[in-house]
């Protein structure tokens, strides 16, 4: 069972005080293990007049709100064009997900417009989010014994040996851990439960799989056809939508 996106998502984005360029849908429904108490996280860009661009009082660079609707936590989170456009054009596997999250709750032409660039800007250097990210979240799982980070871990590393190999961008950990039977267990176990303990007779089977997906991943990077610095082609032209985003802004 798929933990659908609320309808009035778009309206929660629509009350950030800017224009925005997007709004995606982040975290564990992108990654195919929401559950049924799951946070929606929402991520977006947005733009800054330029009245608060180029004068002693600026606009926000990242807009970050949190609450409640019909009974579901909201972590909502934009940053500036500009703002976005720098970690995009570097290695920050955060903001691709973001930006490629087929999970769309609010789009514009800007947007597409972006998406058509990250061919160019996506490099084997990518990799080394995936890698400290899993570092991070098997040492959250090795503290609190709970479902959610395993998971995390597992997707993080399966998505980023993807990302070397294909050059494609892939997230959900349904479609990624075909080759871990006990992969659609563990996803069933975290839609009943957001905090739940991870199930101790796999335990042993992740212990193993995850250092042998990390060197899977490291092995992917260093022989991975993607460059290993974003085209500068693609840099240009990220420039100029800038630009002339911000020229067009009163």
């Amino acid at each position: 069972m798929t933990i659908a996106v609320p309808e009035w998502a778009a309206d929660v984005a629509r009350q950030l005080p800017y224009p925005l360029v997007f709004c995606t849908v982040s975290g564990a429904h992108l990654y195919g293990f929401a559950s049924i108490d799951s946070d929606l996280d929402l991520r977006a860009a947005h733009v800054l007049p330029a009245v608060e661009v180029v004068g002693l009082h600026t606009g926000p660079a990242t807009l970050q709100r949190a609450g409640v609707r019909d009974g579901v936590e909201l972590d909502v989170v934009s940053h500036d064009l500009l703002k976005f456009a720098k970690l995009l054009n570097s290695r920050n596997g955060y903001v691709l997900e973001q930006l490629l999250s087929p999970l769309v709750v609010v789009t514009s032409p800007l947007h597409a417009a972006l998406v058509d660039l990250t061919p160019g800007l996506i490099t084997s250097n990518h990799a080394y989010h995936y890698l400290g990210f899993s570092h991070s979240q098997e040492k959250l799982y090795a503290k609190t014994g709970e479902l959610k980070p395993a998971l995390y871990t597992l997707r993080v590393l399966l998505t980023g040996i993807h990302l070397m190999r294909t050059g494609q961008l892939e997230t959900d950990l349904g479609v990624l851990g075909t080759s871990l039977p006990y992969v659609p267990d563990l996803i069933a176990a975290k839609r009943d439960a957001e905090h739940g303990p991870f199930p101790p007779d796999v335990a042993a089977r992740l212990a193993d799989d995850i250092p042998r997906l990390r060197a899977d991943l490291e092995t992917a990077r260093d022989n991975s056809p993607l460059p290993n610095h974003p085209s500068a082609t693609a840099v240009a032209t990220l420039h100029d939508l800038i630009v002339t985003t911000r020229l067009g802004q009163p």
